[in-house]
């Protein structure tokens, strides 16, 4: 028995939270329902610069099965209980399984995990929000479907559904991952169910194939967003091509970021490379297997001499591009020459695939893996750069222009450097942007670096925003501060559909910024 003090839920007198639990031990069972400090422990473990206190759940509800989420959202709407919801729990950089604010109640629908159906004719899925990508991974394998998936990294033990709310991006050609979506089912704050797309049908057939459904599109409203919760999503899943060939190639002048990117746009919206492309930065590329303190031990930033013997050392560029070409042997030689043709005009890229890519230091052996949607948890390394268990990806997004990416990575240089950060970061190319990722490592056991990492955060945002840079995607300390940068009227559309979805504001208040 936990001797902690208990923590309610703001605004819930402990009378109405002790009835409110006892009907969730009765919609579920009182193994699911979870109170106890050393229960709600996994749920407490940040990796953001925020305080411990403000992230403290009430409670964890372990539901099974959208009936019970049903219930339960019913339940919390009578007696004003908020709860946060999670699938996995494990999008790290970004929040954890941590509750928005303190006193709110984890639903956490991990043990929600059903493969519903794997369809190969039309390369769909149907899934529930547990499920995580090497469950989805293995089971196709034991099938023999001829199909892959399109996993973050790190993977395994993340979940599609989780990824995709959160608008996530992987490495394949289907690297948008919210464009690969089809079909939701979604549980609203007063318990009633709604299916999105060509979902509302009866029997409908063409549910996981149909995007748009009839009348107005309603599945990004239930993306980064606390309007609804999901409990079925359908994804489209990419048929295993004939041949596959994943190619490195190595930039050695901080300065090349802006001709790589010119020479990658057209061919990345023409389709010649159709995958998401990275172009990652030496420190993070050799962040994933090597630790900081080999090459210097300061608690300033890493300086370039530090850089360039990592570079040596490591055979990795200061610019390492992991893009990959898919089709027929015929296709992949054609395109190949013109990938060759457009990097080799200036003869600053080292153009690499197979055996000699291979022998290169780097991250090549796993991002060959991650582009033909193969699990992996190598990134994880990157916790071990610095130490210390702090990490918070900081996410703008530019047009894929040399010029804007020049621009955005001197500026972020400058502000990691101002507080003695090291600049860990990838690009990631899509059609026609630029996903600019950058790992802020500090030491979360050091409470001036903490403050440090707070601080400079908090800066990147403001002066990113200033420059027209906004970002995709914060973690929960944040969300607040990133939505300010977007304007008063978008955010009072969000409060307004806000207002009209979920009245009494019981799930997960706050996320993105989004309040009544």
């Amino acid at each position: 028995m936990s001797t902690a003090p208990r923590i309610l839920p703001k605004g819930v007198a402990e009378a109405d939270f002790d009835t409110a639990l006892g009907r969730f031990r009765e919609i579920l069972d009182a193994d699911s329902v979870l109170t106890e400090s050393d229960q709600l422990a996994p749920y407490t473990k940040i990796m953001m610069a925020g305080d411990d206190a403000d992230y403290i759940p009430s409670g964890a509800l372990l539901p099974t099965t959208a009936e019970q989420v049903q219930e339960i959202a019913r339940t919390c709407n009578e007696f004003k209980v908020p709860i946060w919801t999670i699938s996995t729990g494990k999008n790290l950089g970004y929040g954890s399984a941590a509750p928005g604010e303190t006193g709110q109640v984890i639903l956490d629908l991990h043990r929600m995990n059903r493969i519903i159906n794997v369809n190969p004719d039309v390369c769909t899925a149907l899934i529930e929000p547990g499920v995580t990508y090497q469950q989805l991974y293995d089971y196709i394998q034991e099938k023999g479907y001829k199909l892959w998936l399109d996993p973050p990294a790190p993977s395994a033990i993340a979940g599609p559904v989780g990824n995709t709310l959160d608008r996530g991006v992987g490495y394949t050609p289907y690297g948008e991952h919210f464009m690969f979506q089809c079909g939701m089912e979604v549980v609203l704050a007063n318990g009633e169910m709604v299916r999105t797309g060509m979902g509302g049908i009866e029997n409908s057939s063409s549910w996981q194939v149909f995007k748009w459904g009839y009348g107005p599109y309603i599945d990004g409203l239930f993306t980064q967003s606390n309007y609804g919760i999901v409990t079925k999503m359908g994804l489209w899943l990419m048929p295993e091509p004939p041949a596959y060939r994943p190619f490195l190639i190595q930039y050695q002048d901080p300065e090349d970021i802006e001709e790589i990117v010119e020479v990658l746009r057209p061919l990345r919206i023409s389709q010649i490379i159709p995958n998401a492309v990275v172009i990652v930065h030496t420190l993070w590329d050799a962040g994933t297997h090597v630790v900081r303190k080999d090459y210097y031990d300061g608690t300033d930033s890493i300086p370039r001499e530090a850089i360039e013997r990592i570079k040596r050392d490591e055979g990795i560029g200061e610019w390492n591009v992991y893009a990959a070409l898919y089709g027929t042997p015929e296709q992949i030689e054609v395109n190949w020459n013109i990938v060759e043709q457009a990097f080799s005009k200036s003869g600053k890229a080292k153009i690499m695939y197979g055996e000699e890519a291979e022998k290169r230091g780097g991250g090549f052996e796993y991002r060959s893996a991650l582009m033909k949607g193969d699990m992996n948890l190598q990134e994880f390394g990157l916790y071990n750069w610095r130490g210390g268990g702090g990490s918070m990806w900081f996410a703008p997004v530019s047009q894929a222009k040399g010029s804007e990416t020049k621009d955005q990575t001197a500026l972020a240089q400058q502000i990691l450097g101002k507080y003695g950060f090291d600049y860990v970061a990838e690009y990631i190319v899509g059609w026609r942007d630029m996903h600019h990722v950058i790992d802020l490592l500090y030491n979360r056991q050091d409470p001036d670096e903490t403050q440090r990492a707070y601080d400079c955060f908090a800066e990147l945002i403001d002066e990113f925003a200033k420059r027209g840079y906004g970002l995709y995607r914060t973690n929960t300390e944040f969300m607040e501060q990133v939505a300010g940068t977007f304007g008063e009227p978008l955010r009072n559309v969000h409060t307004a559909l806000k207002n009209a979805l979920d009245p009494n504001g019981i799930l997960s208040p706050g996320k993105s910024g989004i309040r009544q």
